[in-house]
């Protein structure tokens, strides 16, 4: 039996890795572990009737990839440029998706013990895809439950 010191010093040192992205200026994190690719900008093809948070679709590799725009998911407004978007694929429920940001950053290593609840004033529409977040200098990491950014579009189509 570990002694309840011994168990603070382990959840300090549990960390987690997260690939960070930048979506109109906001922070966002994806777990690594369902991250499969980072892309530059590619070449989407729009599919007809599709829910407005579907830019398209991609081929990665043979594999045909549904593309989400994060600043249509997020309710924000469309890009200047969208041909510059940086694409993450991400694999839920056995099917890549590839999250359309404005940028991809670094991976970080965080702690556990310093992740916080959403905050209650969070965008609905933010909170309901979000599984917390941590305060970085300047501004904040918020980490994206990749089941709820792509379970309501899925559940549309």
């Amino acid at each position: 039996m570990r002694t309840q010191q011994e168990e603070a010093v382990l959840d300090r040192s549990r960390s987690e890795d997260f690939v960070t992205m930048t979506v109109a200026g906001q922070t966002f994190g994806v777990p690594v572990l369902h991250v499969r690719d980072v892309l530059g900008p590619q070449k989407i093809t729009r599919v007809p009737l599709a829910p407005p948070e579907i830019a398209g679709s991609l081929n990665l590799r043979g594999r045909i990839v549904t593309a989400v725009s994060m600043r249509q998911r997020l309710g924000l407004a469309p890009a200047e440029h969208p041909e510059r978007a940086m694409a993450v694929v991400v694999e839920h429920e056995d099917e890549p998706y590839s999250l359309l940001v404005d940028e991809v950053g670094e991976v970080l290593s965080l702690s556990e013990s310093q992740r916080d609840q959403n905050p209650a004033t969070l965008d609905p529409k933010w909170r309901q895809i979000a599984d917390g977040l941590y305060r970085l200098e300047g501004n904040l990491l918020i980490i994206l439950n990749i089941g709820a950014v792509l379970g309501a579009i899925r559940a549309e189509a």
